[in-house]
């Protein structure tokens, strides 16, 4: 049954005639006068019978409205529950996430438009930051979770994607294994400046020829843009310069290994009204960010 058309219906015996119930919800006459016709042919009953008089309930039209009425009603009070709860929902989110996670700055600002009395701190590192001392309600975390004192809510699984630049490719040539990777200039993301990095492409782990190492993934972005070097990236940075054919992916019969993004926050019995709003936003919005990753398999 058509719920709009419902409501309409009920609309049209509480104000007293078709022409009064338009004049209340706001819409043409014709158009009410239509959707009422539908309802009635969609339960193959005669609601309202008509006249030059005006309108009257049927037997059937009585029936339906006794028991619409009060789904209306309850409807109509829990719109006004939801929208009262979203105007009085203001205070301070502090959060943390990388930088490199495009989309979630994006999810950001599509969340302050639903609450904009929200004011939200966001502390962007690469660094695992402690949530208690740092003061952190929500912390985005990348990779395996080893603080085994907060709750862990897993948003998806992604891998980065090995990409280089047509232009180094027609130089170089394709890659058609792990090992061709030596005779290719390669640069490498890295916690520490010291620490060699080693690429699991498969079953295969080499230590490519990195003649630049840096935490910054969106300068290896750049550097790989500019037909430098071949790098690994992230989806959120990979997968539109792919699409577009200004980057493309190298090895895919050898996938490098998969991480996770999960919310990290502290347990707590009752949480906040604006952590609990923010977390369920994450998971409405996630289909979004998964669309941002894709890439076409022949891509």
């Amino acid at each position: 049954m058509d719920l709009n058309a419902t409501r309409m219906f009920v609309a049209v015996v509480q104000a007293g005639s078709l022409s009064a119930a338009a004049t209340r919800l706001g819409i043409p006459l014709p158009t009410l006068s239509r959707r009422v016709r539908e309802l009635e042919r969609q339960l193959n009953v005669q609601l309202l019978a008509r006249s030059a008089r005006g309108t009257r309930l049927t037997d059937a039209g009585m029936r339906l409205y006794e028991h619409a009425a009060r789904g209306v009603e309850a409807l109509l009070e829990a719109e006004q529950a939801v929208v009262s709860d979203q105007a009085q929902l203001r205070g301070r989110l502090r959060l943390s996430f990388p930088p490199t996670v495009q989309p979630w700055w994006d999810l950001l600002a599509a969340f302050q438009h639903r609450y904009p009395d929200i004011q939200i701190y966001v502390y962007s590192t690469e660094r695992r930051l402690d949530l208690i001392e740092d003061g952190i309600d929500i912390s985005l975390r990348v990779g395996a979770i080893v603080h085994e004192g907060m709750v862990a809510r897993q948003m998806m699984s992604v891998r980065n994607i090995l990409v280089a630049s047509p232009k180094l490719v027609e130089r170089f040539g394709m890659p058609v294994d792990p090992d061709a990777l030596h005779r290719l200039p390669c640069a490498v993301w890295a916690s520490r400046v010291d620490t060699p990095v080693r690429w699991q492409l498969g079953d295969h782990v080499i230590e490519p020829n990195a003649i630049l190492s840096t935490n910054d993934y969106h300068h290896l972005f750049s550097r790989a843009l500019g037909g430098d070097v071949v790098t690994e990236l992230p989806p959120f940075l990979a997968a539109t310069p792919i699409r577009e054919k200004r980057l493309v992916r190298l090895l895919q019969q050898y996938p490098l290994p998969e991480w996770s993004i999960n919310l990290l926050y502290p347990p707590q019995r009752h949480r906040s009204t604006i952590v609990r709003a923010y977390l369920d936003f994450c998971q409405s919005y996630l289909p979004k960010i998964v669309q941002a990753c894709e890439i076409d398999a022949d891509e």
